[in-house]
């Protein structure tokens, strides 16, 4: 098991396409995919194909080459150790009163994991979204209701689930407090 850098890769397409000030209409077109599918690599619901990666990077006009610099690269040992403090902030969506935090990301086998902690303020809400995993969510705190396909489901502390996140699925928080998920998403990596 190593520390991965896929989440690495995705949230610097989004900030290089956000400092070039191109839209992700503008770059879906030049590269040829969907605005939907793009929002997804940025938001890491989905990881794409390597021709579709290289045509968002020549997309943008970006050296291939400088694209690889300044990553994390993996940890050699088999244990990967992370201290509260490390936890990385990151946004998914533009909604409001979602918070996430990444704990850590890693690939094992053929698989992308991505462990999140997720805090919903008090009546946050967003449209329902799809990702291209599976999805595993642990109430730490408060009420949630969660919304996948057709089912709603209302889970408080040390209640879990896991689905098929290519289900609409959407988490509102119901209590008077903020609710916090600890999240794994679970990514088949294109071969």
């Amino acid at each position: 098991m190593q520390e991965d850098i896929i989440v690495q890769i995705m949230a610097k397409l989004k900030d290089i396409r956000k400092e070039k000030n191109i839209t992700l209409q503008e770059l879906a077109e030049s590269a040829g995919v969907t605005k939907g599918m793009l929002s997804q690599v940025e938001n890491n619901r989905t990881i794409p194909s390597l021709t579709v990666f290289l045509s968002i990077i020549k997309s943008m006009h970006i050296d291939i080459n400088d694209f690889f610099t300044d990553f994390n690269t993996p940890q050699s040992s088999k244990v990967i150790f992370k201290k509260a403090a490390q936890y990385h902030p990151f946004e998914k969506e533009n909604t409001v009163g979602f918070h996430y935090q990444r704990i850590m990301s890693s690939t094992i086998e053929q698989y992308h994991v991505d462990f999140v902690l997720l805090t919903l303020m008090p009546d946050a809400q967003r449209a329902s979204v799809q990702t291209d995993a599976f999805e595993f969510k642990y109430i730490l705190k408060g009420k949630v209701e969660y919304t996948i396909g057709e089912e709603v489901f209302l889970m408080e502390a040390g209640d879990s689930i896991f689905f098929d996140a290519t289900e609409p699925h959407n988490p509102r928080n119901v209590g008077n407090t903020e609710a916090q998920l600890l999240v794994l998403y679970i990514f088949n990596t294109p071969k």
